[in-house]
């Protein structure tokens, strides 16, 4: 049988501007928090994974601010699922018995990016020349649906709408309300200010049914996770083991074929298998869970995943969602941290940061936010391209 995975330590830096920090210096912050959490350092750490989305292969440059042992970096690229992605590595490693101990960082500089960078459609030429397999046909972006992440999420949410008709703008703005109410608790996220539903219907739209406060906020930050076997874990002193968390299931997923249209992303199918199979790993079902934090780029997004992720049955998301079971005081909150309309976005952070805010919950150290005797948490991330993330993750029983 492989061995079980605990963190040990983990971190993340406030989200938001950071004018006087590179990427490296984010990363660095990150990963030292994450081991003097652990109680470990560099000549513990047997592989590193690095996740980075637009600063390119920058794991050996982490390592010469924080340590170079020689040991083996896996530069890591996955679109929003970058994050994940690296812990999952990390996973893998101690699992076949290559290491005891792990680190992963995901780490971004965003800060003035707008919505969503590298999104602007390339102009075409009027007469069009293909070229190479990529260059075969012409660009379908602006001529069949859109690549750009604000119009891809606005036709998402407004196709969930044509099926149920109570998917509509006031809906999406209510599940905004909520991040941003709960994001006033968490010291960490890039913008810490409630909203009023009329506010944030007011604000400037930017992809109908989307205004700006219903969109993740791009910025700065990293997140950091020391990873240890649980044959490592039970040689350390009962105080690290009673803060461990076990991570019951790490799952990554890429999209199957299926027989759907070419206008329109498929964000649904990856979510629902990669969480399937979490919940097998892990041996749970939804129900058996405290807190979620799912990947909710924009306000249309946190209201798919909540089936996608089997919150709720089948098309009931609205539902769902009107019983207030999301809301931190509700039977299963979503995002309490804030999301990342709110807590913020920095891609190749995000797959564990979210992983951080459940951690600290199952930690019993999430201070006004905590909830209250949380055990068991998911956290999710979805990249386009596309790949999920899903991570399970069980308190310590000691």
């Amino acid at each position: 049988m492989s061995e079980n995975v605990w963190i040990l330590g983990i971190h993340m830096t406030p989200f938001g501007k950071h004018a006087d920090k590179d990427v490296i210096d984010l990363a660095s912050e990150a990963a030292l928090a994450a081991m003097r959490d652990a109680n470990v350092t560099m000549k513990d750490i047997q592989i590193l994974g690095y996740g980075n989305l637009t600063g390119g292969t920058q794991g050996q440059s982490l390592q010469k601010n924080i340590g170079q042992t020689g040991i083996p970096v896996f530069n890591v690229s996955n679109a929003c699922a970058t994050g994940a992605t690296a812990l999952r590595t990390g996973v893998m490693a101690i699992k076949a018995g290559e290491a005891d101990y792990a680190l992963a960082v995901g780490v971004e500089k965003l800060a003035g990016a707008g919505l969503l960078t590298g999104n602007t459609a390339a102009e075409v030429p009027e007469n069009w020349t293909p070229k190479g397999r990529q260059g075969a046909i012409m660009p379908l972006d602006g001529r069949i649906g859109t690549v750009g992440m604000p119009g891809l999420f606005a036709q998402i949410g407004l196709a969930y709408n044509n099926s149920d008709p109570r998917a509509d703008f006031e809906l999406f703005a209510r599940i905004a309300e909520k991040s941003h109410s709960h994001s006033t608790l968490n010291p960490n996220a890039a913008y810490q200010s409630a909203m009023s539903l009329e506010q944030i219907m007011n604000d400037p739209m930017i992809s109908y049914p989307h205004t700006r406060s219903m969109c993740s906020a791009n910025c700065d930050g990293a997140a950091a996770a020391v990873l240890v076997s649980e044959t490592k874990l039970r040689t350390l002193p009962l105080e690290q083991q009673r803060r461990a968390v076990k991570i019951s299931a790490s799952i990554i997923a890429t999209d199957p074929w299926t027989d759907g249209n070419q206008e329109l992303a498929d964000v649904n199918t990856v979510t629902r298998n990669a969480s399937r199979d979490a919940y097998e790993q892990a041996g749970i079902g939804p129900e058996d869970l405290d807190l979620v934090e799912l990947h909710d780029c924009f306000a249309a997004a946190e209201l798919v995943h909540y089936d996608n992720l089997g919150l709720c049955a089948p098309g009931n998301a609205i539902d769902f969602f009107n019983t207030g079971a999301t809301w931190r005081t509700g039977k299963m909150p979503v995002n309490v941290s804030g999301g990342l309309q709110s807590k913020g976005h920095p891609i190749a952070a995000t797959g564990i940061a979210n992983v951080w805010e459940v951690a600290t919950h199952l930690r019993g150290e999430a201070g006004p936010r905590q909830i209250e005797g949380a055990k068991v948490g998911l956290a999710h991330v979805i990249g386009l391209g596309s790949t999920a993330g899903v991570h399970i993750l069980e308190k310590s029983g000691l």
